[in-house]
């Protein structure tokens, strides 16, 4: 009984490797079990904007109809300013159902100074954004925040900067490390420096010492739920936007990133196997002046990559290595002047013999100035099938798609010597609190059943071959420890 016994034991641990690396692949918090479906979804909601365009007059088209499913799923509300909380329902792609604040209070800021990132003053953005309840955060006025060090976010956080002209800057910038469910809406984001070693408060309760942050734009670290939408990113010292750690179920929409070097990275380091689990939608974006790589720059995970427009680049567009999977689909890549530099993609550091079976796939994309994109991973094509069944947008919709790029009624471009005018309200009164009202969406809540507390449980097969097989060890295990010998049970 014992040859037996141990031949069955390495049969099994034979097959756990496969087993492991399918429960690896479900280990993040809110990473989709399918991809595929979200891309779906994504095409399935601009084919219904665009729809509902077309079926429009003129007038009407122009009131607010512009195809882009996030804009026109409550731009059309002219009482968007006292349903603000509505925007939540509007996210697509892999932040579908992020909540940000939904649900909790708005407030309001009133004052735009950072003197104490340790202890912040009530009515500052500093003080709104650690707090443990859900928060709608908003603006008194206009206004400049430099931020003396990173801004660290808890969870649950919409800042919605429709109604003012809000610009983020100075040292640190945005954190969202180790958080869930944040929404960044309608905010400038540019001029952020490297600091640290110093005691920064990330919730009412907690002070820490943080070491010198890299001067990110935006920093997603160890994250889930993020939507970034209608932001305008320039001029920082490391990334405009970088999710690492396990981040993912992250959306980057709507965004306009201008006179920069590494504009996104995604993923932390080729060797780290947990942003196997990142899935990104980058959606409706413009990527313009003075930028050089990195749109983005990918480390595993899945990428969705739909309907920007690139409006140039110095080295590449879309790198990555460590076999990540990126989907192309409906964008406009124009290719700068440079002979040498008409490549969209760049496989970073790795030879071509490593990076043939990589799922790139290019889908309805429309190539400018020579750009080309080089593909790969034919061998795996089935995987696409469900995404290609959906045709994406023509790229001749891109113009009408990122018209509204960055943040609304703003000049895009920031320039590379600006100022810092007076603040707008700049009261040391603490920040106004009410209760917003949250409207429904139009397309019921078809993720509802996908994402958060609401996600599937595991295929029944899965559950039950799950405890077969501990079931099965556990009496292996037995059987060992009592030289060969059955559980008596089963001698019945």
């Amino acid at each position: 009984m014992l040859p037996f016994t141990c031949i069955l034991l390495i049969c099994i641990l034979g097959s756990v490797p496969a087993f492991a690396r399918a429960a690896f692949n479900l280990s993040l918090p809110h990473q989709h079990p399918d991809p595929e479906l979200v891309v779906q979804d994504v095409q399935r909601r601009l084919n219904m904007s665009l729809s509902r365009r077309q079926a429009l007059s003129v007038t009407e088209k122009d009131q607010c109809r512009t195809g882009n499913p996030i804009d026109d799923c409550w731009r059309c509300d002219s009482n968007w300013y006292n349903n603000r909380q509505r925007l939540a329902y509007c996210s697509i792609g892999f932040a579908q159902g992020t909540l940000g604040g939904k649900g909790g209070r708005i407030y309001t800021i009133t004052d735009s100074s950072d003197h104490d990132p340790a202890n912040p003053k009530p009515g500052t953005l500093r003080h709104a954004v650690i707090q443990n309840e859900p928060l709608w955060i908003i603006f008194s006025s206009n206004m400049v925040i430099k931020l003396k060090h990173e801004l660290i976010f808890n969870s649950y956080k919409t800042v919605d900067g429709r109604g003012a002209n809000v610009h983020i800057t100075g040292n640190g910038c945005i954190t969202l490390q180790h958080v869930s469910h944040v929404i960044i809406h309608n905010i400038h984001v540019h001029h952020c420096k490297p600091s640290g070693n110093t005691d920064i408060a990330s919730s009412p309760t907690h002070i820490g010492w943080r070491g010198r942050s890299d001067g990110d734009g935006i920093s997603i670290f160890g994250s889930q739920k993020i939507w970034i939408d209608h932001c305008s990113l320039s001029y920082c010292t490391d990334g405009l936007v970088d999710a690492i750690m396990g981040s993912t179920g992250i959306t980057i929409s709507n965004s306009y990133f201008s006179h920069h070097d590494e504009v996104m990275l995604l993923g932390h380091d080729d060797r780290y196997l947990p942003d196997s689990g990142m899935q990104v939608t980058i959606a409706f974006n413009h990527f313009g002046q003075g930028l050089v790589q990195r749109m983005p720059r990918c480390r595993r995970g899945y990428i969705h990559v739909v309907n920007n427009d690139f409006t140039a680049w110095e080295m590449y567009a879309i790198g990555g290595s460590a076999n990540p999977t990126i989907n192309s689909q409906g964008n406009r890549y124009t290719a700068p002047g440079d002979p040498n530099a008409k490549e969209v993609t760049k496989r970073v550091e790795t030879d071509e013999k490593e990076w043939t079976d990589w799922n790139w796939r290019t889908d309805g994309d429309l190539m400018v100035n020579e750009a080309y994109f080089v593909p790969s991973g034919a061998g795996r094509s089935a995987q696409y099938a469900k995404a290609s069944s959906v045709e994406p947008k023509s790229a001749a919709y891109i113009e009408q798609l990122t018209f509204n790029a960055g943040v609304f009624g703003e000049a895009r471009e920031e320039t590379g010597s600006f100022t810092y005018p007076g603040t707008g309200g700049g009261s040391s009164s603490t920040g106004t609190t009410n209760t917003g009202s949250a409207e429904s969406g139009d397309d019921g809540d078809y993720f509802g059943m996908i994402f958060g507390s609401g996600a599937p449980p595991p295929p029944l097969s899965t559950s039950i071959t799950s405890i077969f097989l501990s079931l099965l060890i556990i009496l292996i295990l037995y059987s060992v420890a009592n030289q060969g010998a059955l559980p008596s049970l089963l001698l019945l």
